[in-house]
């Protein structure tokens, strides 16, 4: 049973990945792009953590967790160079 929510979990977020990958290509704004990205990394998040439990290793949900962190960071940075022009004031 296990097995049939892990496959419907994988390509629920691949579907997911894929619509977001057009949002990134046909985003009408580079608002929506960032928006994409950041959806994009929560979605690879979702994979990693999924792969870990189907491979029952811990060290996926670190991989995780750092990932959303640089993720975080990564998207505030581009938001601020759009907003003011550079990153570091």
């Amino acid at each position: 049973m296990i097995g049939y929510a892990l496959g419907f979990g994988f390509a629920a977020l691949g579907l997911a990945l894929a619509m977001n990958l057009w949002r990134l290509f046909q985003g009408p704004g580079v608002a929506d792009r960032i928006l994409a990205l950041d959806t994009m990394v929560i979605n690879t998040i979702g994979i990693i953590v999924l792969a870990g439990i189907a491979n029952g290793e811990g060290s996926a949900f670190e991989a995780a967790l750092l990932l959303a962190m640089v993720g975080f960071v990564g998207t505030v940075a581009y938001a601020k160079f759009l907003l003011r022009g550079d990153i570091i004031e």
